[in-house]
């Protein structure tokens, strides 16, 4: 039990290291597809695309990491991302350091 959720929590703090959180993924579009979408913007490091152990299906999410900051700018400045006739919703992810989130937790 305790090795699960260490496992959860490494990879919560994993998922911080990615650049960009994508919502409403379609169901019919792979990992493999949205790297290739990405990859017009820049050069795509890794797509994590969780999948549900029950059904077997992506979780219509994913986490998108990049080489550079500049490909990052380059994604977040077009105005939308539609796949397969669905809009993507795209949040970036915030890196703090662990000084800065010591200091807003006291």
């Amino acid at each position: 039990m305790a090795a699960a959720s260490a496992v959860r929590a490494v990879g919560r703090r994993s998922r911080r290291l990615f650049d960009i959180f994508v919502a409403e993924v379609p169901w019919t579009v792979s990992s493999k597809e949205l790297k290739e979408y990405f990859s017009q913007f820049g050069s795509v490091q890794r797509c994590q695309l969780p999948f549900d152990r029950d059904t077997g299906f992506h979780r219509r999410y994913c986490w998108i990491k990049f080489s550079t900051p500049e490909d990052v700018q380059n994604v977040l400045q077009k105005d939308s991302h539609i796949l397969e006739g669905s809009k993507l919703t795209l949040r970036q992810q915030i890196r703090r350091r662990r000084s800065q989130r010591k200091n807003q937790s006291e």
